[in-house]
């Protein structure tokens, strides 16, 4: 494909500086071999004298050793696997109107259409190569940090910014082929966009593809790619002490070249980009605008959907089936409350962009479990720990088993008697509080029982994953989250012992509400887990459990239940 505009030949040059350092690496390589070469036929045609033998054979030794290492760290690159983000692959049977609007989408800028298109959960969409290394396999999953790592390319929402795109494509507008790159879309987007706001914001996305289809840029992204995938191995090896030295070696020349290169490289994205973005102008502009409030809008839902909604759930041994539906629910539900997002939920009325999915429930269902795998590190597979749940089993299988199981926590680090009562409860946590040292002796309890949870559950996870053995294949193109770390990527640290002991005296709290004032566990979609008196939400607790918690102060408390009609004198059921 011709490169025309001067983004793309900028992008093209500072290709050529990368690859300009891969030539410099192979020079390297092979002047000791060079040079033993000059000195062997200067001493087959009799032109050397015995002098020079010396000299020769040092040289012919260093161009041995220098060859080997050169052939391993080259091994290496060729045999290491680039991370690829975990996503959730999209064939064009379950997609036909996706796949048609996208290339649609693609004849009208005139670049290659992406090969394929997978979803992530996440509010971001990006190119990314697939095709590193081999013909026969794909890369494995897994995703690493940094510049050069996992290259995208222009993001939606971020016209100009760089990371940019991977991949080859074959020549010619509207085509696509296995070495395309594969479109990454934002799983949120889907459910909440609109079809015409979703084809606005991945015209700049799909854009990238022209550019990264010119073989210089291509190969110079091969060529990162490889040495970062080469320095993640080197860095993970283990074994004899001779195999980390041969490890060890690699990793540093391939730092080396990195390092070399990492300026032309980031440059090369940022111009890849900035040629993407220039082609998409012409396409839906205005409507580009709307949609960037969209994004912005749809990243403030899904996180706290993520953070107060499905968190609660996955610590529990449940995951949502139906996250992606669900952030309509929390985004309405902020349109409601928010006047800045007056206007939203009337979009509600025109064809949402999952329209355009064949079964966007079980999309929708493998995403969540996805999501659930990347941020809390959950089995890949449901199980009978492992259970998906329903919105409207949410308020009795999650929130209701946090309540007692918490409050079950809590009366059993108390010491409580054989049938607990919140007026117990708040006895012993005043009396604590005036005894010296506090409650804090009661919040560190809480927090280590809560990390040795968290660490058992991490280890049963692993122990399943084990158990599921490698694959018999190669990773699917998607990639699957086979590489994630232990625990996946959290979504918060740690929750300190002050935090879970008001949590755990909140919990109680309810408990001792729905069994004694006909209150009853429910579902805020911005907040998560609530209680529901006479049908409304009842959000002022908090105030009261903290003075329980922090000043032994029982009063507020007490003065909340009489005013709930919460009998504290009844025994609490707990789990």
């Amino acid at each position: 494909m011709a490169v025309t505009d001067a983004g793309a030949r900028s992008a093209r040059d500072h290709a050529l500086a990368v690859l300009r350092v891969r030539g410099t690496a192979l020079g390297a390589a092979l002047l000791p071999a060079a040079v033993a070469v000059v000195l062997v036929a200067g001493e087959a045609a009799g032109r050397l004298g015995d002098g020079w033998d010396a000299l020769r054979w040092t040289v012919l030794a260093v161009a041995a050793v220098v060859l080997a290492a050169a052939a391993g760290v080259a091994a290496v690159v060729a045999r290491a696997r680039p991370a690829v983000s975990p996503t959730v692959q999209i064939e064009e049977e379950a997609a036909p109107d996706l796949y048609r609007l996208i290339r649609d989408l693609a004849d009208r800028m005139d670049v290659p259409a992406p090969s394929a298109i997978a979803l992530t959960p996440d509010c971001d969409s990006w190119l990314e190569d697939r095709t590193h290394g081999t013909r026969a396999r794909r890369g494995g999953p897994g995703r690493l940090a940094g510049l050069l790592r996992s290259p995208r390319t222009l993001r939606s929402g971020e016209p100009r910014r760089s990371g940019g795109p991977a991949g080859t494509a074959r020549t010619g507008g509207g085509t696509d082929g296995p070495g395309a790159p594969v479109l990454v879309i934002g799983s949120p987007f889907l459910w909440w966009m609109r079809v015409a706001e979703l084809r606005a914001l991945l015209a700049p996305v799909v854009a990238g593809t022209g550019p990264s289809a010119h073989p210089d840029i291509a190969a110079a992204r091969r060529f990162v790619r490889g040495l970062d995938a080469a320095a993640a191995v080197a860095a993970a090896a283990g074994g004899p002490a001779p195999r980390r030295l041969a490890y060890d070696v690699v990793g540093w020349v391939a730092r080396l070249l990195l390092r070399a290169g990492a300026a032309h490289a980031a440059e090369m994205e940022r111009m890849v980009a900035a040629a993407a973005a220039t082609r998409a102008q012409t396409v839906d502009y205005g409507l580009r605008v709307v949609a960037q409030e969209q994004v912005g809008l749809a990243y403030a839902g899904w996180d706290r959907l993520l953070t107060r909604v499905a968190l609660p759930a996955w610590r529990t041994g449940r995951w949502p089936a139906r996250l992606d539906a669900g952030v309509v629910s929390a985004l309405t539900e902020l349109s409601r409350r928010d006047r800045l997002a007056e206007g939203f939920a009337s979009r509600l009325g025109e064809r949402p962009a999952c329209d355009l999915l064949e079964e966007p429930g079980e999309v929708d269902r493998r995403i969540s479990l996805l999501a659930a795998r990347l941020f809390h590190g959950g089995p890949a597979e449901p199980g009978p720990d492992w259970m998906p749940v329903d919105w409207a089993q949410y308020p009795e299988e999650v929130v209701d088993r946090i309540w007692r199981s918490e409050a079950a926590r809590l009366f059993e680090a108390l010491y409580a008697t054989e049938t607990p009562t919140l007026a117990e409860l708040i006895d012993r946590l005043a009396g604590a509080g005036e005894a010296a040292g506090g409650t804090e002796a009661l919040a560190a309890r809480l927090a280590r029982e809560e990390a040795a949870r968290e660490e058992a559950a991490r280890e049963e996870a692993a122990r399943q994953e084990a158990a599921r053995g490698p694959a018999p294949s190669a990773p699917p193109p998607g990639g699957d989250g086979g590489l994630l770390p232990p625990g996946g990527f959290p979504l918060q640290p740690p929750r300190g012992g002050r935090e879970l002991l008001a949590e755990h005296i909140t919990a109680a709290v309810c408990c001792a509400a729905v069994d004694t004032a006909g209150a009853s566990p429910g579902l805020d979609w911005l907040d998560g887990p609530a209680l529901f008196v006479d049908g409304e939400r009842r959000a002022d607790l908090a105030r009261p459990v903290l003075a329980l918690a922090e000043e032994a102060d029982p009063r507020p408390l007490r003065d909340w239940l009489a005013a709930v009609g919460v009998r504290p004198d009844k025994p609490i059921r707990l789990v």
